[in-house]
């Protein structure tokens, strides 16, 4: 298993780093838009929240290219994490305070129309499985074609990666 173990990261590191990217650039163009799906929230000032939700796609685009990289891989994952506890307890909240809204989360987000419910447990479920792969590289942070690996190298060291393994 030890032996596997950077391939698994290699996809998982890869997986997540999809996420917050596609996550992101969904959100970057149009900033105004995800900081509305903040407020709509109603956890902080609107100020405050709009703030928030202009920062956020750059965040997120941001862990997607350290996890894509590679670069600091447990710092990374750790701050995947934390982020995934913070969406899956605004999600949580939201369904707890039975506000109608989309999360936002791959999408412009806000206020549902009339008629429309949200459906918040599938959300939270992937959001778990996203804390769950964050988790993982947490713990296994080494993987395949990693600037981490590159890095972390050995002077002298010239084995390709599958001899390290």
């Amino acid at each position: 298993m030890k032996r596997f173990l950077p391939w698994i990261g290699l996809l998982v590191r890869l997986g997540l780093a999809g996420v917050f990217i596609v996550a992101g650039a969904l959100k970057v163009t149009d900033l105004p838009a995800s900081g509305r799906a903040v407020v709509a929230y109603e956890l902080m000032p609107t100020n405050v929240a709009m703030t928030v939700g202009a920062i956020q796609p750059f965040f997120e685009l941001m862990l997607g290219a350290l996890l894509l990289i590679g670069l600091a891989t447990r710092v990374t994952a750790l701050i995947s994490a934390l982020t995934m506890v913070a969406f899956i307890a605004g999600i949580t909240s939201a369904w707890a305070r039975g506000l109608n809204i989309d999360c936002g989360c791959f999408s412009k987000g806000g206020h549902l129309p009339p008629g429309v419910t949200p459906n918040y447990l599938p959300e939270i479920l992937r959001d778990i499985g996203f804390l769950a792969m964050a988790i993982f590289l947490m713990l296994y942070p080494v993987s395949r074609f990693s600037l981490d690996g590159w890095i972390n190298k050995p002077e002298g060291d010239v084995r390709t990666d599958d001899e390290q393994a």
